[in-house]
């Protein structure tokens, strides 16, 4: 049995625009400020699944990124005085060098290795965030200013802060989108699916997976600048190992390996800490439990299933 291609792209479509209208919708409905917070992080997931899912490599260290961008990004708002766009592109410029280097030192390696290299160098980061002078140490970089959006908006505004937010959201993701589905990513997937013989194909896998990572720590830097300029506020937190533990927490909750898997698990983690601050309970009890039902009864994540689910549907009913 065949499926239709124009019906799967044409259910495709429909889908997005619906989010799309969800997504600009959402800020009239719900508070706007965690809204962006949940873009942020979605960001963030949705960059660290291009290494994890299309590249098969598990970091534990992408905290180091997010943190050393929003960082810089603070501190060239704060201190230095430049414009909104101008943090955020040295946010991600910091980023990638940062990414360039710990992928340069890590890719050769694979599996459990490599995962706890990448976590032995992000508290290399960690502990320099706690010593050098310009961040704050256990106080944090606080009072970012925010500035305005291409020299006119006013980003004070919480509705302008989130429209903004989610056109560099909606950049980024159709970048990643663009990426996995161009001959790099299949090139990546090739890698990640059997390595020996992508390499016995004439392919040099390191150059590839070193280029995966540093885009992956330049989006992953992109999220962190923003996150930091829109909450005014970048400290420990941001590159604590922590913060690694649950963006794969929000992968692979969402799905791995799909595009909007990762924003759906950002959604559910960041509205569980949201709503379960004050209710007393222990929230990271209550978000791993969730965590290993949902494991449990999704085995490839929320939107895998659903996706999977379709593709079932649509395959019965073809001629």
């Amino acid at each position: 049995m065949t499926t239709n291609p124009g019906s799967r792209d044409t259910l495709s479509i429909l889908l997005y625009a619906g989010a799309a209208v969800l997504l600009v919708a959402a800020p009239f409905v719900f508070y706007p400020l965690f809204l962006t917070k949940v873009l942020c992080y979605a960001l963030f997931a949705c960059a660290f699944n291009l290494l994890l899912g299309s590249c098969g490599l598990l970091s534990f260290g992408h905290a180091a990124y997010f943190g050393a961008a929003a960082y810089v990004a603070g501190h060239a708002a704060k201190v230095w005085g430049l414009p909104f766009e101008a943090c955020l592109a040295l946010g991600v410029m910091a980023s990638a060098l940062l990414g360039a280097i710990f992928g340069y030192i890590s890719i050769r390696r694979q599996g459990i290795y490599f995962a706890m290299i990448t976590l032995a160098l992000a508290q290399m980061v960690y502990f320099l965030a706690l010593q050098l002078p310009f961040t704050g140490a256990e106080d944090g970089l606080t009072a970012i200013p925010r500035g305005k959006a291409l020299g006119l908006f006013e980003l004070d505004n919480p509705l302008v802060l989130y429209f903004s937010t989610l056109c560099i959201f909606a950049g980024a993701l159709t970048l990643i989108h663009r990426i996995t589905r161009s001959t790099f990513g299949q090139i990546l997937r090739a890698i990640r699916d059997n390595e020996p013989r992508a390499i016995s194909l004439g392919f040099e896998a390191n150059r590839y997976k070193l280029q995966a990572f540093v885009l992956s720590a330049a989006l992953v830097g992109l999220a962190g600048a923003n996150k930091a300029i829109a909450f005014k506020l970048a400290t420990l937190t941001d590159v604590h190992w922590s913060t690694s533990g649950s963006v794969i927490l929000m992968t692979l909750l969402g799905g791995l390996g799909t595009l909007l898997g990762p924003f759906v698990g950002a959604l559910m983690v960041v509205t569980l800490e949201n709503y379960l601050a004050d209710s007393g309970l222990p929230i990271n009890a209550v978000i791993g439990a969730i965590f290993i039902l949902c494991i449990l009864l999704f085995r490839r994540g929320i939107v895998g299933e659903a996706q999977a689910w379709l593709e079932g549907a649509r395959s019965r009913k073809a001629p």
